[in-house]
């Protein structure tokens, strides 16, 4: 077994186990309760200014989720920043990048490699046009997408809810089916951090949510992307005489997007699941060439420049518009908050 599958299977144990309060996760129980005692360290050691928090010169969202493990993070994003670009207002995006291969700090470009800069930041950059800037640190991220583009005028954070280090105006926690799993913390179950917890609101992305909370809706889109960024019909993909289809997703959660392909009307003679975030470079090395490969957006981005045939299906977030009333209350208040500071600064004294 090579070692995409080893970390594979090891995925898929870990993700039985946090679903229930079996042996393994009992188990693994103690550890979790060190986890618990070193996670509420850290965070007081912020609460009491050991730690600093760091404020940037506009207002934060964290788009987050205490689960380990997809939860449509990425794609809540693209939903948010897009939504509000159509408000009119100049959106910046930050990011860990997870998976590049440097640690520096440094703009999403059209033409930058997944490697330097992460899978997500690519898709979100060129999804959405908005500034995506990546860092270990998210604070410096932040830092430089305001030095570079002063004219930003809200910050969206993907991931980072438990990146103490920025200090944000307003938290988004996603979840999917899963809900919380067991309720263990790592590495019993799937929790970062104790849930329930304080959040400004909660965004369920599946189709049965656990508790309480806003909803979305995630459907395929009705076409197919080249790698030219022209669109196919999927129709097209099942007329006579064409070839069969070899999904391929390097996701969290592969099987969902199957499932969705085939609830779409597509027949698929073989999937591929991968462990999400695999840079697909041993995988685009075999012989596909009998197959018509279809994949994710987030998977095309690093299979296009390997095999430029394949065909990325887009996936479409759609917040219900509930969720986006409350979105847009809350940013209001922020925005309204900040015009006030501001005003009362450049008249030399403060508001109360």
């Amino acid at each position: 077994m090579n070692m995409a599958a080893q970390r594979a299977a090891l995925h898929r144990s870990l993700t039985e186990a946090w679903a229930h309060r079996g042996a393994l996760a009992c188990l693994l129980w103690p550890l979790s309760l060190l986890y618990r005692a070193l996670a509420s360290l850290r965070r007081q050691l912020f609460k009491l200014g050991v730690f600093e928090t760091g404020r940037v010169g506009v207002p934060v969202i964290v788009v987050g989720n205490v689960v380990a493990g997809g939860s449509g993070k990425t794609p809540v994003v693209m939903a948010l920043v897009q939504h509000l670009q159509r408000s009119g207002r100049k959106i910046g995006v930050i990011s860990r990048g997870y998976g590049r291969g440097q640690r520096d700090c440094r703009e999403v470009l059209t033409d930058s490699s997944v490697a330097e800069v992460g899978d997500e930041p690519v898709l979100i950059h060129r999804s959405t046009g908005a500034k995506v800037f990546v860092a270990p640190a998210r604070i410096d991220a932040a830092r430089a997408l305001l030095q570079r583009h002063p004219e930003t005028e809200l910050i969206v954070c993907d991931d980072g809810l438990q990146h103490w280090g920025l200090h944000r105006d307003l938290e988004i926690c996603v979840f999917d089916d899963r809900g919380v799993g067991n309720g263990f913390l790592l590495p019993a179950g799937p929790l970062r951090e104790p849930w329930p917890r304080i959040a400004d609101l909660v965004l369920h992305t599946g189709k049965h949510p656990a508790f309480a909370g806003f909803r979305a809706r995630r459907m395929l889109a009705d076409h197919a992307r080249r790698a030219d960024g022209s669109a196919l019909d999927l129709s097209d993909l099942m007329a006579p005489g064409a070839k069969p289809l070899l999904a391929l997703a390097a996701i969290a959660k592969p099987g969902e997007f199957f499932a969705m392909l085939r609830a779409s009307g597509l027949k698929l003679a073989r999937t591929d699941a991968l462990p999400d975030h695999d840079d697909l470079v041993s995988w685009s090395k075999q012989d596909h060439s009998a197959y018509r490969i279809l994949c994710t957006e987030k998977d095309a981005v690093k299979l296009w420049p390997l095999l430029p045939d394949a065909l990325a299906i887009p996936l479409l977030c759609t917040p219900e518009p509930d969720f986006i009333a409350r979105l847009d209350s809350l940013l209001s208040g922020l925005l309204s908050d900040r015009s006030k500071a501001a005003l009362s600064s450049r008249h030399g004294h403060t508001t109360s």
